[in-house]
């Protein structure tokens, strides 16, 4: 059995049971004849790009989840691994700890007064911005945003843009998703 097959044997059946799903109704959700299904999950299926398309979709994963080695149920990062970074005024930290196609998702600290300028991003690009803890005025197309705690903001990515800590004492917390352009 190659390593593809035995990856695929084993994540099928993994997400169909974490899915509390039997073959049976696995392989009518999917369109996929009971008897093939039985056949990836046992690595002796050598499956067409559309039997392994219509797997992914009824089980909501990638083809690459399916064929590629896989992932441990729980992955624990501790706090000294996340990499941390500091630009301008600002701490930088990841809040998953792999890249996710498309998409950014960041806590940043800034310093008391702290201002950071934001890098804009590709045509289409969306960001999100949600204050956590003080107050983050972002300044966007030469318009001024002041975001409280618990405040929400959804602005074009591919402006300049900036954020600043009004606040002179304490350092404001906000999260930033970012939904990169194809």
């Amino acid at each position: 059995m190659t390593d593809i097959n035995r990856n695929l044997a084993d994540n099928i059946r993994r997400l169909r049971v974490a899915r509390n799903m039997s073959q049976q109704q696995i392989a009518r959700l999917s369109g996929v004849p009971r008897p093939t299904w039985a056949s990836l999950e046992t690595g002796t299926a050598n499956p067409t790009l559309a039997v392994l398309s219509k797997a992914a979709s009824a089980l909501n994963v990638s083809i690459e989840e399916l064929v590629g080695p896989p992932r441990s149920e729980f992955e624990f990062v501790p706090a000294e691994k996340v990499r941390e970074r500091k630009r301008q005024d600002a701490k930088l930290r990841p809040l998953v700890p792999e890249t996710l196609p498309g998409l950014e998702i960041t806590r940043t600290e800034l310093a008391p007064g702290g201002r950071m300028v934001g890098v804009p991003h590709k045509t289409g690009t969306r960001e999100y911005l949600a204050c956590e803890r003080g107050q983050v005025e972002l300044v966007a197309g030469g318009e001024h945003h002041l975001l409280n705690e618990g405040d929400m903001l959804v602005f074009r990515g591919d402006q300049r843009h900036s954020y600043l800590n009004p606040n002179k004492r304490h350092v404001s917390v906000s999260i930033s998703v970012v939904c990169f352009a194809n």
